[in-house]
């Protein structure tokens, strides 16, 4: 076990982990080169596409010290969106050590300040590193001291390296081998292994990712999950090469898998502990906190005839995708779909993303809410993710939403800017920290509810792109949220609800109607499109009616005749608007919800 070296790279987004994770498997031939491409351990299309890291890998490499000594690494190569920050809680707590990546040009953001407070909660050991020095805009010298301030080390402690050329990266493994100290545990006890994380494959059930504690483990032991109460037999174990690659077994100290032939991933959950069958539930590791949704929207297919495929669909995401919750609902404007759980808007995109692209769905997703808790005069108190479970507000006794600390790291000239910002979203002012004399660390308290809308796209917006956000959930205060329904002649249509603070709702309710006027097609009579808050009307446009000419093919003659086809044509409106239907078409949907 001294030759062995658990460790995952964390930075902010776009600071170079997955290249830098692909510099290591080069060197240490982990990957032939004919088989490399950058980014190696991103495997999902979209993460190719979006330039992102969105699941935690993990992988196995030898590395050569120059003591001629061959020790084993284990890397977690993590995500470094804030929407994926559970994938990066768990790879820490699957470790002994952290490289910490800063950008050479950009400096210390917001996350990376988020993932320091992480790594020495679980007291690891951080190596500092500075990354991409070979850019033209690098300034090593100032992050570097802005990092060694920010960690309490000497400058001389904070490494310099290009994660796209190579350089210093020889140097970043031998700090590995040297300052990241070996795993605790003792082969020769009982088994216990952490689940940090798990997929699905069709022939061996769920494979779950874990890091062995104590003992040893071997194909066709019978194994036990405390948390989840299911007892299984390891059908195959095995490392990452980054595929998975079968061995012989598992000992105390490694990073590996296992296949259990369970069915579904709720069987095996993240944070449960794998013990030998028939020891006691007490022997169990210390797990995580369960990853709670943040985000709730309606997904509905355009099709009803592809309700159930959505069904299927969406349980097969989940099998690698345990973060994801849906329930069944119902819509009168767009029939059945399914009420679904996100960690976040970005984390909500994907899920669309991969629905449309790998199950060939066409989909319409609701605005998107966070989880309100709503006490009723009757002293029960329930949570409420969307428009339609809201009571009736007579029946309300406090209604909560859920607040979020919010970190932004921003230059000093923009601080005026950020904090009229966070003023307009209803936010506390809280502390300011000096990073460096340009770059300040600014703490807020937010609504939950207004980082959601588009506060991110506001915030790089007034700080010219330099600025970034991470926000952590925090508790619930009572506030006054409104639903504004939205009625189209007349009739409620309730997938265009939405939930908001009471003093905006009027300014948000104007601005619906008035993109709703221009997607909604022209009938032979007038719309009424209504913004409603309770019972009262807040707002209304209307949607002009197509006029036909009937007095075409009078050439002339008596006015009469012209005042007769007039009144027929007016009767005719008042009663097809009487019984008629207003079809709204799904790409008005689209348009309007889309963000």
């Amino acid at each position: 076990m001294d030759n062995i070296r658990n460790f995952c790279i964390i930075a902010h987004i776009d600071h170079g982990k997955s290249t830098l994770a692909d510099r290591m498997l080069e060197i240490t031939s982990t990957i032939s080169v004919r088989d490399m491409r950058d980014q190696a351990l991103d495997t999902l299309d979209l993460e190719r596409e979006h330039g992102i890291t969105i699941k935690a890998t993990a992988v196995r490499m030898k590395y050569i010290f120059h003591d001629a000594r061959q020790y084993q690494f284990n890397l977690i190569d993590t995500p470094g969106h804030v929407d994926f920050s559970y994938e990066v809680s768990r790879a820490l707590a699957a470790c002994e050590g952290a490289v910490l990546l800063v950008d050479a040009a950009q400096g210390i953001e917001a996350q990376t300040v988020a993932n320091i407070y992480k790594a020495l909660e679980l007291d690891l050991e951080i190596i500092p590193v500075v990354n991409k020095v070979d850019m033209p805009t690098a300034r090593p010298l100032e992050v570097r001291e802005e990092v060694a301030d920010i960690l309490g080390v000497g400058i001389d402690d904070v490494l310099q390296i290009s994660g796209k050329t190579g350089t210093g990266v020889d140097e970043l493994l031998r700090t590995i081998v040297e300052k990241i100290p070996p795993p605790d545990g003792k082969t020769e006890d009982s088994l216990r292994a952490l689940v940090f994380d798990s997929s699905y494959d069709r022939h061996r059930g769920v494979m779950t990712y874990v890091r062995i504690a104590d003992g040893k483990l071997q194909p066709g032991d019978r194994l036990y999950l405390p948390g989840a109460n299911k007892e299984f037999e390891a059908v195959e174990v095995g490392i990452f090469t980054p595929a998975f690659k079968p061995v012989e077994s598992l000992s105390a100290g490694e990073v590996g898998y296992v296949g259990t032939g369970l069915k579904d991933v709720h069987d095996c959950p993240v944070g449960d502990s794998i013990l030998t069958h028939g020891d006691s539930a007490s022997n169990a590791l210390e797990g995580y906190e369960p990853v709670t949704p943040m985000v709730f929207a309606g997904i509905y297919p355009t099709d009803p005839g592809q309700f159930s495929d959505l069904r299927v669909a969406l349980e097969t995401l989940r099998l690698n995708d345990s973060a994801i919750t849906f329930v069944p609902e119902e819509s009168g404007a767009l029939g059945f779909g399914f009420r679904t759980g996100f960690l976040g808007l970005l984390h909500m995109e994907i899920v669309r993303e991969r629905l449309e692209r790998e199950y060939d769905l066409n989909l319409v997703v609701t605005s998107p809410t966070v989880e309100y808790r709503v006490t009723t005069m009757d002293g029960v108190t329930t949570t409420v993710d969307g428009p339609a479970n809201m009571p009736d507000p007579s029946k309300i006794d406090l209604l909560e939403e859920p607040w979020a600390k919010l970190s932004v790291v921003s230059p000093a000239e923009y601080i005026g800017a950020v904090m009229e910002l966070v003023r307009q979203a209803r936010g506390e002012v809280g502390e300011i920290e000096y990073l460096e004399p340009t770059r300040v660390l600014l703490t807020y308290q937010v609504p939950m509810g207004e980082l959601l809308v588009d506060f991110f796209d506001k915030l790089k917006s007034s700080t010219r792109g330099y600025a970034s956000m991470d926000y952590d959930l925090m508790g619930y205060r009572s506030a006054e949220i409104v639903r504004v329904d939205v009625l189209v002649n007349g009739d409620r249509v309730d997938a265009l609800s939405l939930m908001t603070h009471k003093a905006n709702a009027v300014v948000i309710a104007r601005d619906l109607l008035l993109r709703l006027q221009k997607l909604i097609p022209r009938q032979l009579f007038q719309v009424a499109l209504q913004a409603a808050i309770g019972g009262r009307i807040v707002a209304r446009e209307n949607v002009p009616a197509l006029r036909k000419d009937v007095l075409a093919k009078c050439y002339g003659g008596d006015v009469s005749r012209k005042r007769k086809l007039l009144e027929k044509q007016k009767e005719g409106k008042k009663r097809m608007k009487r019984v008629g239907q207003v079809d709204i078409p799904q790409e008005a949907f689209s348009a309007v919800l889309s963000r």
